[in-house]
């Protein structure tokens, strides 16, 4: 009785958040400027067939969504792809999972500091690629090492300034495109479908960086326990957050690609192909307003992204999935997983010189399709095989979203699947020597969030 009565004293964390909450939270972690960034990239890949390439992501997405959504209801103080696939198919690819976000991980930090010295170029000129690497490596580093990180009210002001920015843009190209009409309807299709310039394995190769537009609303499924009905409202949220997302991203690569048309962007301009369509419609007040905009969104991502992906390896470390007396350690004196995140830093600046915002954006693409397909099986597993009524949705979400997922990842670039696959043996033969040929269990489980502050 007494343990009983002392279970139900323990501190819980407040039911607060509602579904409405959640969509902002999501939206605030997705960002509203999501496919600014990688707007150059992809339509080079694709031919400038951007808008579709979103909408084909979106598809994809809302499957996994879905999926995501039901299983935070299996496990909702999980949230991870690792652990659902773990739990419902096999802890060896559980653990398979989360080594392909490890690389996930450390990766966003290593292409914030691509694209964030990119960005700065276009306001100091002058200034050497190198030298803006090593600043925006140490800055984020630096930030995090101090425990600095950004709260939710800060996130909420940028969110809302980005959105402001965001509707300026649509101003200046309504403006811009007024009277247009006298090409004929053509020109308003030709974004979806050009001729000239389509090729299915482009627009599939654009897909699959255009996945990065929609990366994050997994997040949502985190907040399981501080949400009312969470049964209901973290499937809805999900699902909701991809839709939105998609359907923004859309109108602004559809607003740029009336601008700019399928011309392809020059190699050394991809990160800044968005500024550069913006300065075709507002000149160099809004080729800089968007630079700016653009370029605080990702220092914003990519001091959170270095201290997650710090988080998760000391998780790792704890646990002893990975060596504990370096990744497992925790500074007495700054409270932070500081080997973790000086390594990452280092990692950032070291890729920043060996590899494009491009390549390094399907890499990262590369461990994301494998969660992602991850939970569309564990999915499956959980409420299809293993429930005791058969129901045809539980059959064909699931199975759809790992198809599609699959289809995309698939046409991933050759190097990009090639280092991949390289990190993925890496994997395996180091969790095969430390689980005993995975006879053992090796836990991914993040560290509680006081421990790592």
């Amino acid at each position: 009785m007494s343990s009983e009565a002392g279970v139900n004293s323990a501190p819980r964390l407040r039911r607060a958040l509602t579904l409405w909450n959640l969509v902002i939270i999501g939206m605030v972690i997705v960002q509203p400027i999501a496919p600014m960034g990688i707007y150059g990239v992809i339509s080079n890949k694709a031919g400038g067939h951007v808008v579709t390439t979103i909408l084909i992501a979106m598809v994809a997405m809302l499957f996994t969504a879905i999926s995501y959504g039901k299983m935070a209801r299996a496990y909702p103080s999980a949230g991870s792809a690792y652990t659902y696939v773990g739990r419902e198919i096999h802890h060896g690819f559980g653990y398979l999972t989360g080594w392909a976000m490890v690389m996930d991980y450390i990766l966003n930090p290593l292409i914030c500091t691509i694209i964030c010295s990119k960005l700065t170029q276009n306001i100091l000129a002058g200034m050497p690629y190198w030298v803006l690497a090593i600043f925006y490596a140490a800055f984020f580093t630096a930030l995090n090492l101090r425990g600095v990180k950004t709260s939710a009210r800060i996130n909420d002001v940028l969110a809302a300034g980005m959105s402001i920015v965001v509707v300026v843009f649509f101003a200046f190209v309504i403006r811009f495109l007024w009277g247009l009409h006298v090409y004929g309807p053509r020109f308003f299709t030709e974004p979806f479908y050009n001729p000239a310039t389509f090729s299915f394995s482009g627009v599939f190769q654009g897909t699959s960086i255009a996945v990065l537009t929609y990366i994050g609303f997994d997040a949502i499924s985190t907040f399981s326990e501080e949400v009312d009905n969470p049964r209901r409202n973290i499937l809805l949220a999900t699902v909701m957050v991809c839709v939105i997302t998609g359907v923004l991203s859309s109108l602004e690569v559809y607003a740029a690609q009336l601008v700019w048309g399928s011309k392809p962007f020059p190699d050394d301009k991809v990160e800044s192909a968005y500024p550069i369509v913006a300065q075709q419609v507002g000149g160099f007040f809004l080729f800089q307003l968007l630079n700016f905009t653009i370029l605080i969104a990702n220092v914003g991502s990519g001091i959170g992204s270095q201290l997650a992906a710090a988080r998760l390896l000391y998780g790792m470390g704890r646990n002893d999935a990975l060596p504990k007396g370096f990744f497992g350690k925790i500074s007495a004196r700054l409270r932070i997983p500081q080997n973790n995140v000086i390594l990452i830093g280092a990692l950032a600046l070291l890729g920043a010189f060996l590899i494009t915002y491009e390549r390094g954006a399907e890499l990262l693409n590369f461990g994301a399709f494998i969660a992602f397909m991850g939970v569309n099986a564990a999915s499956f597993m959980h409420y299809f095989v293993r429930a005791k009524e058969k129901k045809i949705g539980n059959l064909l979400v699931p199975a759809l979203g790992f198809l599609i997922c699959g289809f995309i990842w698939w046409n991933l670039s050759s190097p990009a699947k090639i280092v991949g696959t390289i990190w993925l043996a890496l994997g395996i033969v180091y969790g095969a020597w430390k689980t005993s040929w995975f006879r053992n269990e090796m836990s991914f489980d993040a560290a509680p969030e006081q421990q790592v502050e």
